[in-house]
């Protein structure tokens, strides 16, 4: 009886080892190709996406990079379902930084050519439309002195293939009037929609600033309902 019931607990502990192992390859396979959870760390998409807003991007729409998670190896690429499209908000590997990824909003695709003369973006020679969140920080008027090409940039043809990307706080965003365009290898992902977003964000829902752990915990349990902006949970990202 002893040896029977022994026999029996060996089998549940095995039978739940595999199904934690294939809830986990599950749960990886869903993160690597399918949806992924980002957080805003800056204000580089004001007014659209705000500091301490927490979206899920499709993944899969644009074809998921193979990576291996939690490591830098790479595997190529799954086959999209369609190419970004411009007015789209899309996630990328920064071309500087493997490690980083951005998000930005795509404004033009291979072959189509950009320009900004006085913050007035063109494409193909037609005025691009803003974005209902569109910020412009320093004002509409331009600034002789703007670093590189903010105010005023191009002709610059997109290569095929790549994507020119801009952040919509037009006068805070490291986009691709620096960087250029972004080939499609590094495209991850299309942004869908926002699933929590935390007001005065800094670095995440629980930092304070504080150095004592009781403090931090405390001071962010007594926030915690003024700090969540309920309006924009659940909203889809234009």
């Amino acid at each position: 009886m002893a040896a029977e019931s022994a026999e029996k607990k060996k089998a549940s502990i095995k039978e739940l080892t595999y199904s934690l192992l294939i809830a986990v390859g599950l749960a990886l396979i869903i993160r690597t190709g399918v949806v992924q959870a980002y957080y805003i760390p800056s204000g580089s998409m004001e007014d659209s996406l705000l500091v301490g807003d927490y979206l899920f991007a499709n993944k899969f729409i644009y074809g998921a990079p193979l990576d291996i998670p939690f490591t830098e190896i790479n595997f190529g690429q799954l086959p999209g379902l369609r190419d970004p499209r411009p007015g789209e908000v899309v996630i990328f590997r920064s071309p500087e930084d493997p490690d980083r990824d951005l998000i930005k909003r795509c404004v033009a695709v291979g072959g189509q050519t950009v320009e900004i003369i006085d913050k007035v973006l063109y494409v193909d020679s037609q005025p691009f439309p803003n974005p209902p969140g569109v910020k412009f920080a320093d004002g509409r008027r331009p600034i002789p002195r703007a670093v590189g090409g903010r105010d005023n940039f191009g002709p610059y043809l997109v290569p095929q293939g790549h994507y020119f990307m801009m952040g919509d706080n037009r006068d805070n965003s490291h986009d691709s009037r620096f960087i250029r365009a972004i080939p499609g290898h590094l495209l991850k992902g299309k942004a869908m929609i926002l699933w929590w977003s935390w007001a005065g964000d800094r670095g995440g829902p629980y930092y304070d600033g504080l150095t004592s752990l009781p403090k931090v915990l405390g001071s962010y349990m007594l926030r915690l309902p003024g700090r969540v902006r309920y309006e924009r949970l659940g909203d889809i990202i234009p």
